[in-house]
């Protein structure tokens, strides 16, 4: 088994990003009829990703492919408006923007992460200056 010590910073990262542009979308239909709002499970998301790094080598042109590694098999789910609008739109500004945001801190927060385990990695390569 192939062990890649950033592989789940890299698919968390992918799975932000996926949620950050389905939250954009959300804000910028806001006012369109009928639109439904729609949210990243990402917990979901992050064990799909996973699942799919312990992927099967294929022997036999007769064997089934394995599921694609795009993070968003399923994922992608519709939101539960609490006050739809009588024009079927169910964006919430308020509940996007929020979750846009909190997403955003998270992206943040997990980027500067791996800027420190690097900065670490690259200090005991090269020794104390």
């Amino acid at each position: 088994m192939n062990i890649q010590p950033f592989a789940i910073h890299e698919q968390s990262l992918q799975l932000r990003e996926l949620r950050n542009q389905v939250l954009s979308s959300n804000i910028a239909n806001a006012d369109t009829p009928n639109y439904k709002a729609r949210d990243v499970d990402f917990g979901s998301a992050l064990r799909n990703a996973q699942s799919d790094q312990l992927s099967l080598t294929k022997t036999n042109d007769l064997h089934q492919s394995s599921r694609s590694s795009n993070g968003s098999n399923g994922t992608v789910k519709y939101r539960i408006p609490t006050q739809p609008t009588l024009d079927g739109n169910t964006v919430e500004t308020d509940v996007e923007q929020a979750a846009f945001a909190e997403n955003a801190v998270k992206y943040r927060a997990s980027l500067a992460f791996l800027d420190g385990k690097i900065r670490g990695l690259r200090f005991a390569l090269k020794g104390g200056d």
